[in-house]
């Protein structure tokens, strides 16, 4: 595989389908009112795994570019402190900054002055290939969680 469909299969993995969904496939339709909704056998809120995936997401995209970044406080400093937003607007924010931050990161891949197999200087061994795979994992996981709890929120109805 050369460097260039290593760059696209990477950004495929953040952005497509693929076996999964969208990021925007998982947040579009979400019903405002269940934002703060807690279903059974579903350990958190819509607005909780929208933060979650976030924070995560800007943590990575800030530790790939960044020697100054310091990450959150693991596990607290990755996940909000309410259930619900404060409103609707915070919803939207946290899902514009999403998507603000994943454009970001995918701009790192594809730029080819960006080695993908070099160790981050400030890291301990990560490099951006590595980062760009615990990003597609980490999100898809939580996307489905969203897609999950959208789907227990319907059957409550």
């Amino acid at each position: 595989m050369s460097d260039k469909e290593l760059r696209q299969h990477l950004l495929s993995m953040l952005t497509k389908p693929n076996a999964h969904l969208t990021f925007q496939e998982a947040v579009i339709d979400f019903p405002p009112e269940h934002y703060g909704a807690l279903v059974d056998g579903c350990a958190h809120t819509a607005w909780q795994l929208l933060e979650h995936l976030r924070i995560a997401q800007w943590d990575i995209l800030e530790f790939s570019r960044d020697s100054g970044h310091v990450s959150p406080k693991f596990p607290d400093g990755y996940w909000p402190e309410k259930a619900a937003p404060p409103d609707g607007e915070a919803w939207r924010k946290s899902v514009a900054q999403f998507k603000n931050d994943l454009r970001q990161m995918c701009d790192l891949i594809s730029d080819g002055a960006n080695d993908l197999f070099a160790k981050i200087p400030h890291g301990d061994g990560q490099t951006l290939l590595r980062e760009a795979l615990v990003l597609a994992k980490h999100n898809s996981y939580h996307m489905g969680q969203l897609v999950m709890l959208k789907k227990a929120l319907k059957r409550l109805k």
